[in-house]
């Protein structure tokens, strides 16, 4: 393969690892997701992988399982991403800074003034994770008695992006003057009063801080059903994907460029990154005993409540030894439904095995040496199955360390990843453009 395409790179961090037998593997930092100085120490090697960004997936509620199960959850707690991720910028140069802010239990404007805030204070390395919220138990958080139905929140969503970004374009790019001889700081021919009314948000504005140092903070989305793959083709410009198979990433990507194209976007305005979980070992047979020994890890407890949250339905009273029974729609994730009965039926796994899987990681999994997991990465850039990928960590901090200083290098070596950080900005390292201010072209 010669190498015509450059990879991306995120890491997928909770703010740590999303395997739930991860933080009881030999070595392992059990205190990680809640402790500055292990994350910080994180970052600052996933800067020097020279990755495109760090993202930092964010929920509203514990986890909606029972308490049997959440008891083993490392991820029950976790610091606010957008009061976490502006100290990591502090303790960074280059990596971009990923949050997600639901578009559900926020108003537009906080979430506008909070992402602009992070781009100055990155000099420009933000970037806003865009979610609807899948967790019902969030709902009980705010004031609700039930959850939003999911096209409602979809379209909710996407008024909010629309006042968002508008709000990020009040000023414009040159619209402070700081004249001291003068005294004028702002010429108020250069600001722009929002006044938006819509059918779910009144918002006057301007917004009280300046334009974002990007335009706006890289746009991010993660939604697989059709609602999220429509919301995502009209606004996102990355894509965290979770498509299993090759196969599955080369259909992904081919929906989504004819989505782009009758939205009137060009082909290279999104990226998509499928999440990879990575196990790296010096061997074969070293890796999969690292992945059996993490699995093994996994109480069925913690993997049928897992399951449950999957299929947005109680799996407990399941038989373990049998298939996956049907299941009904409900208004949880409709994309990780699917994907967890396509998993099922491809491998032919009992409840049991279903559960096991899915309390470890059930999606795409990278397992061997390090050429083995370049290899594969390679093919799927290659052959159109993504432009890079969200790379998950097997445990913390030996697993993103071995990354970092095994798998990185073989890929720079193939030319096929950085070797150093050309530019400052989250957007530089996507390769994505400044967006133009719509009020002040």
């Amino acid at each position: 393969m010669s190498p015509s395409r450059q990879m991306h790179l995120g890491a997928f961090m909770r703010p740590t690892t999303i395997h739930t037998g991860a933080w009881r593997y030999p070595g392992a930092w059990p205190d990680a997701n809640f402790n500055f100085s292990h994350l910080k120490r994180l970052t600052q090697t996933l800067e020097r992988g020279c990755f495109d960004a760090f993202f930092m997936a964010d929920h509203l509620a514990v986890l909606n399982m029972p308490v049997e199960a959440l008891q083993r959850s490392h991820t029950v707690t976790s610091f606010d991403p957008l009061t976490l991720l502006p100290a990591l910028a502090a303790v960074t140069e280059r990596i971009g800074l990923i949050a997600t802010a639901s578009t559900t239990f926020n108003d537009p404007y906080h979430v506008a003034r909070k992402f602009a805030s992070l781009d100055h204070i990155s000099e420009g390395r933000a970037g806003w994770n865009i979610v609807t919220t899948s967790n019902p138990d969030a709902a009980l958080n705010f004031g609700l008695e039930a959850h939003v139905e999911h096209g409602e929140r979809y379209k909710r969503g996407r008024e909010f992006y629309e006042v968002v970004t508008g709000l990020w374009d009040s000023w414009a790019d040159d619209a402070f003057l700081r004249n001291v001889e003068t005294g004028q700081f702002f010429d108020t021919a250069k600001l722009h009063v929002l006044n938006h009314k819509g059918p779910e948000f009144s918002v006057r504005g301007p917004l009280n801080i300046a334009r974002p140092v990007q335009g706006w903070p890289v746009i991010v989305q993660a939604g697989a059903s059709e609602a999220g793959r429509q919301l995502a083709a009209e606004t996102a410009e990355v894509i965290f994907a979770a498509t299993p198979t090759l196969a599955d990433g080369q259909r992904f990507r081919a929906d989504m460029q004819a989505r782009l194209a009758k939205a009137g976007r060009e082909a290279d305005s999104l990226k998509i990154l499928p999440g990879a979980f990575v196990v790296v070992g010096d061997s074969l047979e070293q890796a999969q005993e690292k992945r059996r020994t993490l699995d093994s890890l996994v109480h069925y407890q913690s993997g049928l409540a897992s399951l449950s949250i999957a299929l947005g339905h109680d799996a407990s009273g399941f038989d373990p030894d049998g298939p996956l029974p049907e299941t009904p729609p409900t208004n949880a994730s409709q994309s990780s439904r699917e994907r967890v009965i396509a998993l099922a039926a491809r491998e032919g796994l009992t409840v049991r095995q279903l559960a096991q899987r899915l309390g470890g990681y059930g999606g795409l999994a990278l397992v061997g040496t390090p050429a083995m997991i370049a290899d594969q990465m390679q093919q799927w850039l290659e052959e159109g199955g993504s432009d890079g990928f969200n790379i998950m960590f097997s445990h913390l901090p030996e697993g993103l360390d071995d990354f970092v200083d095994k798998v990185v290098p073989e890929l720079q070596r193939r030319g096929i990843f950085r070797a150093r950080y050309e530019g400052t900005t989250l957007r530089d390292h996507l390769g994505l453009k400044r967006p133009p201010n719509r009020f002040f072209a």
